[in-house]
């Protein structure tokens, strides 16, 4: 099982990104996904979830409102549309896969695959 994120970059207080994260060597339509993100000198930290089919999603407060989370099982692909960000959003995203794909977590531990991380840094 490979997940791929792409899409981290620069890019100034207010502006968006577009990460992706594409899942290969499993079935995709059947996990749940999650997007996680890691600080400098902080902890991994739970950001957006959905689930199987998209009807699902759930969010960390500090990014509801800004963050979208959505999939398109057609191309084993989940999105994190990232608008108005702000300098505390600078970290490294990554993406996992969750086999119980009903169920939208927040609990790291309970994913089953990880990507290998794309940064994002948000100049003030």
């Amino acid at each position: 099982v490979q997940l791929q994120a792409s899409g981290g970059g620069l890019v100034q207080a207010g502006g968006s990104l577009r990460l992706s994260c594409v899942a290969s060597g499993l079935t995709f339509s059947n996990y749940a996904m999650g997007w996680f993100r890691q600080a400098p000198g902080k902890e991994r930290e739970f950001v957006a979830a959905i689930n199987w089919s998209g009807g699902r999603t759930v969010y960390t407060d500090s990014v509801k409102g800004r963050f979208t989370i959505s999939r398109e099982n057609a191309k084993n692909t989940v999105y994190l549309q990232m608008n108005s960000l702000e300098p505390e959003d600078t970290a490294v995203y990554y993406c996992a896969a969750d086999r119980f794909g009903g169920v939208v977590l927040t609990t790291q531990a309970l994913y089953d695959y990880w990507g290998q991380g794309t940064l994002v840094t948000v100049s003030s």
